[in-house]
């Protein structure tokens, strides 16, 4: 009878232990501190973040040490060559399962006169107007009413200073709720993310006990443009390359040499429209190797709310590439692409001549069946193919008398892909907790079409990794106008709060 009765008063405790974050009321509480919130995002977001500004960077540190030091966190600076890892750790119980977080605190470079603020990193409120225009509104306004559509403009407000204040406020919550965490968590801050993240990849082997957990969560990227809650199991990687095709040793005056002296950009131009079809398929033997999408594939695929008529009116384009029957299909397969083409006249204005050179600059988006290196060999023996003696440097005065087609490769293998599993065991936690949470299912994607720099880091710890996406699609991540949708940062803190209740 003993033991019945402490069974069932176990029972009980952690029965009321899920009841108190599945009863809380979360919405209401987010939105009483939101304007503190906001606040909060506004301190953070002003100060600049650009990795090469080593005396800002270490202003962004502290501000954060002094935020997770609050929240009783163990805070560590991992020296590096370069900028330190700040790492965070909590642990509730030494044998409970850990899960590594992943953010990053720098931000892109910016470039003022592009942007419709007088300072990126000075926050600015606002509202669109009738026509669709931002306009600044006063801060002041938060106080009173807060529209979720109205958006903070500043850099890094969304990439990736959003999700670090979604973190810290979801933690703050829980604290305040007398909430404990239900497993170990350690949180890394990339000082450096945006710069391909040297110092954080430079220390996975003299820090890896440090960084050693059971999962990997990203927070990073755009969620879904329906701004439901997403989950997203893996990144495409890239690989780079430039060839460059040769004419005479010297730009020549095209009237005295037209006719005479080839020109090497109609060479470029054949052997480019060699490698894809008119429909946007690439070519070149094998690019495809190794990647079918199966029955269960293609229903996952077809899931995912996308508008393809309206993606293809906003891109202006009637057709799309024939690789797949759909946008997110198009992005389970490597892509093949020209991103620069020059000569070598880089001054203002047009010469009239025939140059001696011709340079493309290509990337090759990677997908997990397809390895950086192979697709890279594959590239060169088709240029091989097309009749190129194909070298690593420039070619000598005897091998321009000796060869008509002659091309300079230079290869980067870059970063590989990653794919988790969508029915591992933290792919499964996750959607049923978001799905508890939030009263739907969660969209789910297979693989998002960018490249996130620390992909070797998950195959280096070994751990699966999700790609946890929480600020709004449209947000011009990387470009002038940065912004993030205040309704994005309230879901994001009850997302956090959710993935930081269940337990594992």
């Amino acid at each position: 009878m003993k033991i019945q009765f402490k069974i069932c008063l176990i029972s009980l405790v952690f029965l009321g232990s899920n009841l108190a974050f599945s009863q809380t009321n979360w919405d209401e509480k987010i939105q009483q501190e939101l304007p503190s919130i906001l606040q909060k995002h506004r301190e953070l977001v002003s100060i600049p973040n650009v990795a090469s500004d080593e005396e800002n960077m270490l202003k962004n540190v502290a501000w954060v040490t002094k935020e997770f030091e609050k929240l009783n966190f163990e805070v560590s600076l991992l020296e590096t060559t370069t900028l330190p890892v700040f790492l965070a750790e909590k642990q509730v119980d030494k044998n409970a399962k850990t899960i590594l977080f992943y953010l990053h605190l720098d931000g892109q470079a910016v470039n003022p006169a592009k942007w419709n603020q007088k300072d990126p990193f000075r926050p600015v409120l606002k509202e669109q107007d009738a026509e669709g225009v931002w306009q600044i509104i006063n801060w002041s306004r938060i106080k009173t009413h807060i529209n979720p559509d109205w958006r903070v403009f500043g850099r890094a407000a969304a990439d990736d200073k959003a999700p670090i204040i979604m973190m810290l406020s979801a933690l703050e919550f829980l604290r305040k709720q007398q909430q404990e965490l239900k497993y170990n968590v350690k949180i890394i801050l990339d000082l450096q993310e945006e710069t391909q993240s040297e110092a954080f990849l430079s220390t996975l082997e003299t820090y890896k006990n440090r960084y050693a957990a059971d999962y990997m969560i990203i927070m990073d990227g755009p969620a879904h443009p329906t701004n439901k809650p997403t989950l997203t199991f893996g990144c495409r990687g890239i690989a780079t390359c430039s060839i460059t095709i040769y004419g005479a040793k010297l730009p020549q005056h095209s009237g005295h040499y037209g006719n005479y002296a080839p020109n090497p950009v109609f060479n470029m131009s054949h052997l480019l429209a060699s490698m894809k079809s008119d429909d946007g398929k690439v070519l070149i033997d094998g690019f495809y190797d190794g990647i079918t999408l199966d029955e269960k594939t293609q229903q996952l695929l077809s899931q995912v709310p996308d508008d393809n008529e309206k993606m293809k009116a906003d891109l202006g384009i009637v057709e799309i590439d024939s690789v797949g029957r759909s946008y997110q299909e198009s992005l389970q397969y490597p892509s093949l692409n020209v991103r620069h083409i020059e000569t070598s006249w880089k001054g203002p204005g047009l010469k009239t001549i025939i140059p001696e050179i011709a340079t493309a600059y290509l990337d090759i988006r990677l997908v997990k069946e397809t390895d950086g290196e192979n697709q890279l060999e594959k590239i060169k023996k088709h240029i091989e193919n097309q009749g190129y003696l194909v070298l690593d440097r420039e070619p000598t005065d005897a091998e321009r008398l000796q060869y008509s087609r002659i091309a300079t490769l230079k290869m980067n293998a870059g970063v590989n892909a990653f794919r988790t599993d969508i029915n591992s065991f933290i792919g499964t936690k996750l959607r049923e907790t978001l799905e508890a949470e939030f009263g739907e299912t969660p969209i789910l994607i297979r693989t998002m079409g960018g490249t996130v720099p620390i992909t070797p880091a998950i195959k280096v710890l070994n751990i699966p990794a999700i790609i946890v996406p929480m600020v709004n699609m449209d947000n011009n991540q990387h470009n002038p106008n940065e912004n993030i949708r205040i309704g994005n940062i309230s879901q994001g803190i009850k997302m956090c709060l959710a993935i930081l209740s269940m337990k594992i």
